[in-house]
């Protein structure tokens, strides 16, 4: 692994422009844990009923009412979305990393981490939503394209169960007896321009909302990329999966592939890989992404 480190050094030191990709396993490799410990501390009562093992898994879950429903989601959106961040250095890490450097970001994270973390918003593309976003379950006409910044609504569905916030924002647990299981009925969230129940803004299916937002930051990805044109350029894939490896894996296989200009880096501990096709021009670390950023910042 010091050879690649060093590879990647090299890189970053004669690199005109850095393209971030970033998949899930760097906000895992931040804290951001969808199990064990943190899981159970506030969804314990949800495993010993249903036998939820994680987050994850819980956003599918055919819950059986409605206010069930939105006692786990409002959970769920509060700790990866408007608690303090768990103590990492990765996101700053990263940070340092672009200071005065030509940059953009894209990512399939839905946490805010970079924002939160201090990156410009105008070099930041999350292309699958915002936990911090509703839309309407049944966006047309009147709510298409529309979304709704959703934490006053969250924090009173979290109010109604027993949590607390303390001054920094960390979710606190009810002092006596465990929080309840279901917020009451009338502070499950309606769309106030067509009616219809309000989903989370993450994108499932054909209802996902894109709103002004994502396509304007889309349209800034999409310049970025013709500026790029010639000039070296660095993809940084940091903990993509194969999840949804259209969105970053591919592309940036691609672009590898018929760009003379581009050198392309994979970071992910146990899932670093690329084809033989491009393999001369990769950097393949097979680490943990926090370790990899103390190295080489």
């Amino acid at each position: 692994m010091k050879e690649a480190i060093e590879k990647l050094k090299d890189a970053l030191a004669s690199a005109e422009c850095i393209l971030i990709g970033a998949g899930a396993g760097l906000s895992a490799a931040a804290g951001y844990d969808y199990e064990g410990t943190r899981f159970l501390k506030y969804f314990s009562d949800f495993h010993e009923r249903f036998g939820i093992e994680d987050i994850y898994s819980g956003g599918f879950y055919p819950f059986p009412s409605r206010e069930i429903f939105w006692a786990w989601w409002s959970r769920s959106i509060y700790i990866n979305r408007y608690a303090p961040m768990p103590e990492s250095d990765v996101y700053p890490n990263l940070l340092r990393l672009t200071a005065g450097r030509d940059y953009f970001v894209l990512t399939t994270n839905v946490d805010h981490a970079f924002q939160r973390t201090g990156f410009d918003k105008e070099r930041l593309f999350y292309t699958q939503g915002d936990y911090g976003l509703f839309q309407s379950s049944k966006p047309a006409v009147a709510s298409a394209g529309r979304t709704y910044d959703n934490e006053e609504s969250i924090r009173a569905m979290l109010a109604a169960q027993g949590f607390a916030f303390a001054e920094d924002g960390e979710l606190l647990l009810p002092e006596s007896g465990a929080p309840r299981m279901a917020i009451p009925t009338d502070l499950i969230p309606y769309c106030p321009d067509d009616g219809a129940e309000m989903t989370t803004n993450l994108r499932a299916d054909e209802r996902f909302v894109e709103d002004a937002g994502w396509h304007a930051a889309a349209g800034r990805y999409t310049d970025y990329l013709a500026q790029t044109e010639g000039r070296g350029t660095l993809l940084i894939e940091l903990g993509v999966g194969m999840n949804t490896p259209g969105i970053i894996k591919y592309p940036f296989w691609r672009m590898t592939a018929e760009r003379a200009d581009v050198t392309f880096v994979s970071i992910n501990k146990g899932m670093a890989y690329v084809p033989d096709a491009i393999a001369a021009r990769s950097i393949v670390i097979d680490g943990d992404i926090a370790e990899v950023l103390r190295e080489i910042v």
